[in-house]
């Protein structure tokens, strides 16, 4: 607890330090209009920032050299940047990444949208980039800090994995399950049978010359090697959720995945937060929870499918023991008539939906019973991913977990199944 004022009975304030505010070049609080509008989910994503903190999403632009959201899309879409984009050092880099965290969580303001009198403050509590408002408390003042759920470390490794984990060539702890799948029913589970795999990995990497310069550029001290040890094993839990998350919907629709031919997975609505930056081993834990199938073709379908994934999707013939991986540009239902109706494809055994916003279980349920959809499974999930998630623009919200449930259902053409396999299934 906070140390009490002799003169006070209330708690001490949280120590605070003027920021040095530099006038910000001048930005329209209008969300960025997009050339060509389409069903982005990226796009109104980003541009819905602004819902929250008016010209946030500038704000961002501005820090990354770009005059507009195509600028971004392009590097997101792993295109060739425009020449104003890029940092002269990671130091830089880091310091316009936390400018970008600075606006009052609860006046839901800018520095240059608060009126003269009101400062803007940085929150000295631990390595916490919370920003708090003193003379515009309005509100309790609890309320005026974004409290950002781990220290700067995790939004800074979040952002920063493509460069970093390239400089240490950081591999996932892989290879086939030393223990039987059937008891690998959970993270617990899975850390144990990882056990000394993992920690080698991860001391190796807390020792890389690459996490000595991050700190350092970061100019704050290194944190305790074990909760650096937490922060990359939920990271981590963050890539492999997906991949073990299809794996737990084959099992509870019982697939065959020792079919001749192998078996094919569709994941609708992907975007770059499935495939951008995805690396070919990522998938390769799907495989090894699966250990006598015969090929897994996972095929993401989205609109704001990453460039660099995009792949052939011919009907290539599967490996037995391979996962393969490709991704189409498209709505799923266009992808449907072109592709699956047409016979060039072929039909998936398992369709998946990875929804980070679906957070409550119920009214989720009840749409779905709305609609007459015939669930056979829901619940949390196990393979939920451990890292917490926060709006960017509303740090006070509580945080969130991506594919913390997971309900399954069968669709219209596996409803043609008997009736009494449909009852035993159930």
């Amino acid at each position: 607890m906070a140390p009490r004022s002799r003169r006070r009975k209330h708690k001490k304030l949280t120590p605070v330090i003027p920021i040095l505010e530099i006038p910000p070049t001048e930005m329209s609080p209008v969300p960025p209009a997009l050339s060509e509008p389409g069903p982005s989910i990226d796009a109104l994503g980003f541009i819905s920032l602004d819902n929250n903190v008016p010209g946030l999403s500038q704000l961002i632009l501005q820090k990354l050299n770009m005059k507009s959201y195509e600028e971004y899309k392009l590097v997101i879409d792993g295109g060739t940047p425009v020449s104003s984009f890029g940092f002269r050092c990671q130091q830089e880099m880091f310091q316009k990444m936390e400018d970008t965290f600075r606006f009052c969580a609860y006046c839901k303001a800018l520095p240059h949208g608060l009126p003269n009198c009101k400062v803007l403050r940085h929150c000295k509590r631990g390595a916490e980039m919370s920003i708090i408002v003193i003379e515009s408390a309005k509100g309790p003042i609890g309320q005026h800090i974004g409290r950002f759920v781990e220290s700067s470390v995790l939004w800074l490794w979040i952002v920063s994995w493509n460069g970093f984990w390239s400089q240490c060539d950081f591999v996932l702890p892989s290879g086939p399950w030393p223990w039987l799948p059937e008891d690998i029913q959970n993270w617990d589970t899975w850390f144990s049978m990882r056990g000394l795999q993992l920690e080698s990995t991860l001391d190796a990497l807390l020792g890389s010359h690459a996490m000595t310069m991050l700190w350092a550029n970061l100019g704050r001290p290194q944190p305790d090697p074990d909760v650096l040890h937490g922060s990359l094993k939920r990271l981590m839990t963050d890539v492999l959720s997906r991949p073990l998350t299809l794996g737990l919907g084959l099992r509870i629709l019982e697939i065959d995945v020792g079919k001749t031919g192998g078996s094919t997975l569709h994941v609708v609505g992907a975007s770059h937060v499935e495939t951008f930056l995805i690396r070919s081993g990522d998938y390769d834990e799907l495989g090894y929870m699966f250990p006598e199938h015969l090929g897994l073709h996972v095929i993401m379908v989205g609109v704001d499918v990453g460039t660099d994934f995009l792949q052939s999707s011919s009907s290539l013939p599967l490996e037995p023991g391979t996962v393969q991986l490709s991704g189409h540009r498209a709505l799923y239902h266009d992808f449907w008539e072109e592709q699956i109706e047409t016979g060039n494809l072929a039909h998936p055994d398992l369709v998946a939906a990875f929804h980070p916003g679906q957070q409550e279980l119920e009214a989720s349920l009840q749409i779905l019973v709305n609609l007459d959809t015939h669930i056979i499974a829901c619940g949390a999930n196990p393979f939920a991913s451990l890292k917490p998630e926060q709006v960017y623009s509303n740090p006070n919200k509580k945080p969130v977990y991506s594919s913390a449930y997971y309900i399954v259902f069968l669709g219209s053409s596996s409803c043609q199944l008997d009736k009494k396999q449909l009852e035993e299934k159930t």
